[in-house]
This record gives structure tokens, sequence and C-alpha cells, in this order.
């Protein structure tokens, strides 16, 4: 039996994570909430890992936000993530935890990175302006594990997901990302009867979104591959694996699938005045795929699904 920590297992990747290994018999969980673990206290994460014998670590607790979130609160997205993925990662090792795996973001490449990303392009080129203190901050978190491993001989792995959209996702109206953000404006848009849903930028940029249970299942898949196998598809300075489908579609593309998904039938006007960020994120998933994993939802069965559970869930995210 092994014990596994989910380091944010209340957020949306953490609790796909969670849910697919409670089907399992050979995983006992530990989980802590924020009130029972503050993983920016240092020493609160040394003690809690000298107490409770972990065997592996999901590392999934992160600061995350879109656009808006990440142009209004830099310091907190850049110091926060900084301090989670230190706190934990260096305690694993001190208690001697030999199987962690690291949960990144595609933000981590140059904003004109070559389309599809590949694993190479990580610090060939300057990052998005919008969100470089978060990438940095992931980088850091990929660069920890490279030199654990090098300095102890960790076996501490990284994932790096396109955008994630799901169950447990964030529909604050300005601080979360672009589908549940949508998914929540044309909800609120088709009940108030509104003919009209603005959307944000030209709706030119391309973008790449899975699922949120496609990432959990790529995560577990990752972190029990073969030791030896991992090693033969990653590098001692470029360890990291890219997580998505592959696929990419427009803004606007997105935007209408979303309208249809909930059923909005009014007009899509464009706020030129807003910023698109980067032009294209496509993720290159080859190394993935020769490792024996890819996706199994759709967008429009993803995003169905991400709908469903938001309307079983509205209440809390009125007001």
């Amino acid at each position: 039996m092994k014990r596994v920590f989910v380091a944010g297992h209340r957020g949306m990747v953490g609790s796909a994570i969670v849910r697919q290994l409670k089907q399992r018999d050979d995983v006992e969980l530990v989980l802590r909430n924020r009130t029972e673990l503050d993983l920016m206290s240092q020493q609160a994460v040394r003690d809690f890992f000298k107490a409770e014998n972990i065997d592996q670590v999901y590392l999934a607790a992160a600061k995350v936000g879109g656009i808006h979130a990440n142009n209004i609160y830099p310091a907190d997205f850049i110091y926060e993530n900084l301090m989670i993925e230190c706190n934990i990662i260096n305690a694993a090792h001190l208690c001697g935890v030999q199987k962690l795996l690291f949960l990144g973001s595609s933000c981590i490449y140059p904003k004109l990175a070559q389309q599809p990303m590949s694993e190479k392009a990580l610090l060939t080129g300057t990052l998005e302006p919008t969100n470089e203190p978060y990438a940095l901050a992931k980088i850091a978190g990929i660069k920890l594990c490279e030199s654990y491993n090098r300095q102890h001989g960790r076996d501490y792995r990284s994932v790096m997901p396109t955008n994630l959209y799901g169950p447990h996702d964030n529909f604050h109206p300005e601080n979360s990302h672009v589908i549940p953000a949508l998914l929540r404006r044309f909800h609120e848009a088709k009940f108030r009867g509104d003919s009209e849903v603005v959307a944000w930028g030209s709706g030119k940029p391309m973008r790449e979104f899975l699922h949120v249970d496609d990432m959990a299942a790529a995560s577990i898949h990752v972190m029990e591959l073969d030791k030896e196998i991992y090693d033969e598809n990653t590098e001692p300075m470029l360890s990291h694996i890219n997580v998505g489908t592959g696929v990419d579609c427009t803004i606007r593309e997105l935007t209408e699938t979303v309208a249809k998904v909930v059923g909005f039938e009014g007009k899509i006007t464009w706020d030129t005045s807003k910023p698109d960020g980067a032009p294209r994120k496509l993720m290159n998933v080859s190394r993935l795929a020769d490792l024996g994993w890819s996706y199994s939802y759709s967008l429009e069965e993803g995003l169905t699904d991400a709908y469903q559970w938001f309307l079983a869930n509205q209440d809390k995210f009125r007001g």
C-alpha cells in the first residue's frame, strides 16, 4: 500500500487526481486542506512530511488564474508558487520521498515559440508578459525537480499541461480562465434573456484545451512509468513532459462552441481593446504519445461535462 500525498487536492487538477486514485486498492491517500497544512510555511510542511511517511507526492497545489488575475496580482503569483513548490520538494527530499510529480503549465514556453511547442522550447525566448511571474515560478519547479534528481538521485518528474478545464474549475467572473469565464458569461446571459454577449479580444488566437480528467489520467500514467522507460524519453536537463491533445482551435471557435453547449442563441461581439495574449499555444505531445498515453474527451464533450458540473454547483458561484 502506497501512501500518496496529493498537494492541492481541493483544486481542479488535484481533485481529479484524487477521484482516480480513490478507485485504486493499492493507494492510501494523505490529504490536508489549507487550515490543516499551510503549504507556505516551510516548518509546517517539513513537520508534515516527517510525521506521515509519504511514498509519493503529486504536487498540484498552486495559485492560478487567467490573464486578468496575472496582470493584477503578479507578486502573489510568483511568490506563492515559488514558496509552495520549494517547501514541498525540499521537504519530500529531506524525508526520503523518492517519487514526486510536479504539475506545471504550458505558459513556461516563450511567447513566440515555434508551434507546436516541444519540450526543447523551454528557455529559448521571451515569455508572454501577462503571466511571466507565474511562468517563472513554474520553470523554477521544473529545475528544482531536475536538480534534486541530479544531485540526490531522486525520481522527481514534471508534466506541463495545456489549458485545463472541467469540474472544480474557478468560475469567478474576473479571475477565471477563458473556458469557465465563457461558460458562466453565456449561462448568465441566457437566463437574463440577453441578445448579445461581449467576448474579450479579437477571437483570432489559437488555444489547445484538455479536460481535467484526462490530465489526471496522464499524471498518474507518467508517475507510474518505469524509471528506465521515463529516462529513455527525457533528458537530465529536459525532463518535463507536455500533456495535451495536440489539437487547437481559435478563441472564436471555442466561444461559439461554448454558446452551443450552453444554449445561448444571441449575438457574439468582440471587444478588441482587451488583450489577446500569445497568438498561438499548441503543445507537441509526441513524447507523451511515445510513452503510451492519449486524451479521451473531445472539446464539445468536455465542455458539456464542465457545464453540467457548473449547473450542479452554481450556488457556490453566486454573488
